[in-house]
Order: structure tokens, then C-alpha cells, then sequence
């Protein structure tokens, strides 16, 4: 599966931004979508996932109650909504997907992740 990763642009603190990934292969449901980051001269870093079901979800703790994680499997797609936004959150924003079996589980893990998408940059002004 290919990702496609879009929507990042410029937003001042505490605007929101939506992004959405969308995935090039129709089994888009057997896959556990997920969110990370890098920000300038950091590591990159999990923001959040979402399982097969689209209901169980996990989400770092600098973006919980912020960032909400969906995906439309009929279109094949995954969405990072991310609210009150801090300068801190400037990065560029990867999507990701690995193939799971059951459809609770998510993981944080960036190794575990087999595809990635091209990454769009997310840049909050002060």
C-alpha cells in the first residue's frame, strides 16, 4: 500500500488543522493507521493510532484531548484533526500503516510500521 500524506499548512496557536492519508490499495482495513512526527533537529516521535475497527485509538500525551485520529476505510483514508495548536506541534507530519490481524490493536512503535507516507509540514506560528 502507498500513502498519500496532505492538508499541512500554516496556522497561528490555538487554530486547528485537519490532515488526511490517503492509502493506494482497497485493503486499507487490514491495516493500523498512525500518526508521527519530526520536528526540526528532533527524533521522530508517535502522535497517534488508530486500529482496524476505527474505534480503539492511543494517542501521545502532549496531543491527548487535542488531536483527534479517524479513518474512512470506504475511501480509504486516515485524518490527524488537530485542535489548539501550540508552536510545539511544528513539524512534519508522517502517516504510516501496518498490517494487523485483529482489529483492536494500535501500535506506537515506528518500527513496526511497513509504509510510509511522503510527510506534509504542519508549521504553528507564535
Amino acid at each position: 500500500v502507498q500513502l498519500q500524506a496532505s492538508g499541512g499548512g500554516l496556522v497561528q496557536t490555538g487554530g486547528s488543522l485537519r490532515i488526511s492519508c490517503t492509502a493506494s490499495r482497497s485493503s486499507f482495513n487490514t491495516y493500523v493507521m498512525g500518526w508521527f512526527r519530526q520536528a526540526p533537529g528532533k527524533e521522530r516521535e508517535f502522535v497517534a493510532s488508530i486500529g482496524r475497527n476505527g474505534i480503539v485509538t492511543d494517542y501521545a500525551d502532549s496531543v491527548k484531548g487535542r488531536f483527534t485520529i479517524t479513518r474512512t476505510d470506504a475511501d480509504s483514508t486516515a485524518y490527524l484533526q488537530m485542535n489548539s495548536l501550540e508552536p510545539e506541534d511544528t513539524a512534519v507530519y508522517y502517516c504510516a500503516a501496518v498490517y494487523e490481524r485483529y482489529p483492536q490493536i494500535t501500535s506506537r512503535d515506528t518500527n513496526d510500521h511497513e509504509r510510509w507516507g511522503q510527510g506534509t509540514l504542519v508549521t504553528v506560528s507564535s
